[in-house]
Order: C-alpha cells, then sequence, then structure tokens
C-alpha cells in the first residue's frame, strides 16, 4: 500500500489518500482523486474520459472503474470499432464518502452520489442519489443509508454535528 499519492493531474501530493501498488491506472492525467481516498487491492481503473474520485472514498478490491466499454462495438461491428459505433464513453463520478464493495464494476456515463454505499459483486451505469445502498446486476437502488447512519448518530450524539457538516454541506 502505497501512503500518500501525486496527483498526475495536477502534481499535488495528497497525504491522507492510499493507493495500492497493486492497482492500475490508466490515463492517470484524467485521474482526479481528492485527499483522504483509499483505493485497495488489484483493481483496474480506466480514465480515458475523466474519473472524478471525492474526498473520503473507499474503492476496495478487485473493482473495475471504465470511462469506456467497446464490447457492444466489437460485437455488432465484427472487430471494426474504427467508426465508434455501439462504442460507449462518459465520466465516472463518485462523490464524497462512498463505498465501493469487492468485484463491483462500474460503467461510462455513471455518477454516484455521496455517501453511497455499493455491495459487492454490483454492476453499475447511470445516476444514483445520495445516501443511496446499491445492489445488483444491473444495479438498483435498493435502500437508504440514512436508515443505517441514524441509529449510529441515536447512539452517539456528539458526532451529529460533524454529520450534519458534510452530509448537508454546511
Amino acid at each position: 500500500m502505497i501512503h500518500g499519492y501525486k496527483r498526475e493531474l495536477d502534481g499535488k501530493f495528497l497525504p491522507l489518500t492510499r493507493v495500492s501498488n497493486s492497482t492500475f491506472i490508466d490515463y492517470p492525467h484524467k485521474f482526479e482523486i481528492e485527499n483522504n481516498v483509499y483505493v485497495g487491492h488489484h483493481n483496474f481503473i480506466e480514465a480515458s474520459n475523466g474519473i472524478k474520485i471525492e474526498e473520503g472514498c473507499q474503492i476496495t478490491n478487485f473493482v473495475t472503474i471504465t470511462s469506456h466499454s467497446s464490447h457492444d462495438s466489437i460485437r455488432i461491428n465484427n472487430h471494426q470499432t474504427k467508426d465508434k459505433i455501439a462504442y460507449h464513453t462518459g465520466s465516472i463520478e463518485i462523490n464524497k464518502y462512498s463505498f465501493i464493495g469487492p468485484y463491483s464494476t462500474i460503467m461510462p456515463n455513471t455518477k454516484i452520489g455521496k455517501g453511497c454505499i455499493v455491495c459487492a459483486y454490483s454492476y453499475l451505469q447511470g445516476e444514483f442519489p445520495d445516501f443511496s445502498i446499491i445492489k445488483g446486476n444491473p444495479a438498483k437502488v435498493v435502500g437508504s443509508v440514512k436508515d443505517k447512519d441514524q441509529e449510529f448518530l441515536n447512539n452517539y450524539p456528539e458526532i451529529i454535528h460533524d454529520y450534519n457538516k458534510w452530509a448537508k454541506n454546511e
């Protein structure tokens, strides 16, 4: 595990970000990552169309995040992808304090709201609202982390102010 990460995008050093040395990042100059992010082992991140991972996110192990996909194009066009018919591209955004479970795949044109939990083995494409529990292939919203968070806030009222500060963008 590499503690601290220097973004190729702008050369900024992120002292609290940890990226495993077994994670492959393709197009690192289009990979925007913020501080206090954890990227675990054996991940594939392909950022040719832009990927943004905000503060506090956790990307576990064996996760694929890809901003392009040629599988439809190759099948439909008999491996002739030069015209880019059925070739999918788009940026990906993972907002603050979201968790991506192991063996998940995040496809182009995906936006994951803040505070989300993506369950293991999920396949995501599209937009998912803040504080969603996301699960399945294809992934769907199956719940809200706000219910789970409320239990902790009830038991630890001293953390309510800090929680509300980031959760409500104060």
